[in-house]
């Protein structure tokens, strides 16, 4: 029995191992990954995980958590009977447990390369279905950046009129936001076929008051393959963090990608809100690399499209209310929370080749120029 584990699991960090090798390596091993055997994952995943309305990654999280703890304490109380010679059959439980922990770690290492790893080293979303012409290489001129705000803004602040909003004049939205999101990327797939089939429904985070403090709209988990959504957050967010996280279960795991796809999906919908949300969603990123083009130049800046004070009040991750909901449960402090998560973030990006980091979730103004470009500039 000692000896098939021993196997086993020699055998799947062997895989994970070559797996690793072959996507640093080969691009095209891994477009032929992504196009022929990631998309079978999605389906099955989804067969186990739509069983429950629960996000099945963060019962996942919770569970290796326990496991976390407990094999710190055994392996302390292990030390402790081995000095004292003692504790023979605790000592025996703790060989046992500590197996199935190699085990676990050895699928997890598979499961994450399959699901995550293998992915960063795919052709990028430009390169599969944009104009050969534009490369990453482009250079966009202040006139190209400013017309593409400016309709951005535009559309922004004609939408914030149409929609519906409660006595506060708050948004609200009476159907159902995951479903839309489903149809949305759906429909984006007959137009960019790895996009196309099955997708899993989008759920919310239990634990959304903690993904606040990192100011985390939403998670892909690689373990369960699902969408996971920020349910604290203001309401105008969650179609394109549905679309966002729903694009990294299609195998687009950079930010700037999902970011790119997830405003085409809404803004393709009919649905205003939909489009609202896409056209927010991006603004911030352009706001910030147009007022670098013109240097901060105040009055420069008082020439273009402001965005309307309604759009600017709708314009927030959480509402002031929902803030201190999450503050008043809060176990840690916000800042620490979101420091350490930054951090994480930015280092996992890095490790897996992104060399630019959290800031690659801007990048995606340079995929949207590109998209823009025949109507941009002339």
């Amino acid at each position: 029995m000692k000896k098939r584990i021993t196997v086993s699991v020699s055998v799947l960090l062997g895989i994970t191992v070559v797996l690793n090798i072959l996507a640093w390596n080969s691009e095209s091993f891994c477009d032929r990954y992504v196009d022929s055997i990631f998309p079978i994952w999605g389906p099955v995943y989804g067969l186990f995980t739509e069983l429950t309305d629960r996000s099945v990654g963060e019962i996942m999280i919770a569970i290796a958590a326990v496991l976390l703890v407990c094999t710190a304490v055994f392996s302390l109380f292990a030390v402790i009977f081995y000095l004292s010679k003692r504790g023979k059959g605790f000592r025996r439980f703790y060989g046992k447990f500590m197996k199935v922990i190699v085990i676990i770690v050895a699928v997890e290492s598979l499961v994450m390369t399959l699901n995550c790893f293998i992915l960063y080293h795919c052709s990028s979303f430009r390169d599969k279905y944009m104009d050969a012409y534009h490369t990453e290489n482009d250079q966009y001129t202040v006139k190209e950046l400013a017309e593409l705000r400016d309709m951005i803004v535009s559309e922004a602040n004609r939408l914030s009129e149409e929609l519906e909003r409660d006595d506060r004049g708050q948004l609200i939205y009476g159907k159902s936001i995951s479903e839309e999101a489903v149809r949305c990327m759906q429909r984006l797939g007959k137009s960019y076929p790895q996009l196309s089939g099955y997708y899993s429904t989008p759920k919310a985070l239990s634990a959304s008051n903690f993904f606040s403090q990192q100011y985390m709209e939403g998670y892909y988990f690689p373990f369960s393959m699902e969408a996971n959504y920020n349910d604290v957050m203001y309401i105008v967010n969650k179609p394109a963090t549905m679309c966002h996280e729903l694009a990294h279960t299609k195998g687009f795991i950079y930010e700037d990608e999902a970011n790119f796809i997830a405003y085409l999906a809404c803004v393709g919908s009919d649905d205003p809100f939909f489009r609202y949300s896409g056209y927010l969603s991006v603004y911030n990123y352009i706001e910030r690399d147009f007022l670098k083009s013109i240097g901060n130049d105040e009055a420069v800046y008082r020439s273009y499209v402001k965005l309307s004070e309604l759009a600017k009040s709708d314009n927030i991750f959480l509402t002031s209310e929902a803030w201190d909901e999450v503050e008043k449960k809060a176990v840690l402090e916000t800042g620490k929370v979101r420091k350490a998560s930054n951090t994480f973030t930015d280092s996992t990006l890095k490790i897996n080749g992104v060399e630019s980091g959290m800031a690659s979730y801007s990048e995606v103004v340079g995929l949207l120029l590109d998209h823009y470009r025949p109507d941009i500039g002339k």
